[in-house]
């Protein structure tokens, strides 16, 4: 080992208290300690400025998770409120699934709701920031599943563009608890955009 690693070696010992270092995740990965849960906070959002996202709420995503079965009642009542308040609603596809193919009819976009179809993020090869700022939006609430897919690469993908982003966590679902729980943390984590992110509950929320 030549001079200049031993010195990295060295600080590297001395930033961690003496403790060894290794570089790899996989050998350390039993011994990782979740965070804190993110703290969750109460929102009022100013409905002319604001636009709410309903991703991928199909049969064949939502339909075979458990999980996104749960959070249908609270995205239901999310989704009255917000057009109760004349809320834009945009709704999300993937593949060649459409309206028709909405795990529940209740959810169904209303004919002057529009929609588009990407994979996780639905900016991508869309004219979704476009629609968002044709009406004006600044702020975008996103419910939907997948939440490693559709919500985090659209959630961060909004808050990178400018948008502020509010996620109700109980409108957001997985395939299995820690996707969720990785999601949560990482939105109002993520380098740049994480400021712009607030979490909170739907019966937290007031338009």
């Amino acid at each position: 080992m030549n001079r200049h690693s031993l010195g990295i070696a060295a600080a590297a010992l001395v930033l961690l208290g003496g403790a060894a270092v290794r570089a790899d995740i996989i050998d350390d990965w039993a011994g990782v300690k979740a965070p804190p849960a993110p703290e969750l906070k109460s929102v009022t959002v100013d409905p002319k400025t604001t636009a709410l996202l309903m991703l991928d709420f199909v049969k064949a995503s939502c339909g075979s998770r458990p999980r996104c079965g749960a959070t249908l009642p609270a995205v239901k009542k999310l989704l009255g409120e917000a057009r109760s308040a004349n809320v834009p609603v945009i709704y999300s596809f993937f593949g060649t699934n459409t309206a028709a193919d909405m795990v529940d009819p209740e959810l169904a976009p209303k004919p002057n709701e529009p929609s588009v179809t990407s994979f996780a993020d639905k900016f991508l090869n869309t004219n979704l920031d476009e629609l968002l700022k044709q009406r004006g939006i600044k702020t975008v609430i996103a419910v939907g599943v997948a939440a490693t897919g559709a919500i985090l690469s659209t959630g961060s993908g909004a808050a990178l563009r400018g948008y502020n982003l509010v996620v109700p966590v109980d409108g957001i679902s997985d395939g299995d608890i820690y996707k969720e729980q990785y999601v949560t943390f990482q939105l109002p984590n993520g380098p740049t955009y994480g400021q712009r992110v607030t979490l909170t509950r739907v019966n937290m929320m007031k338009f």
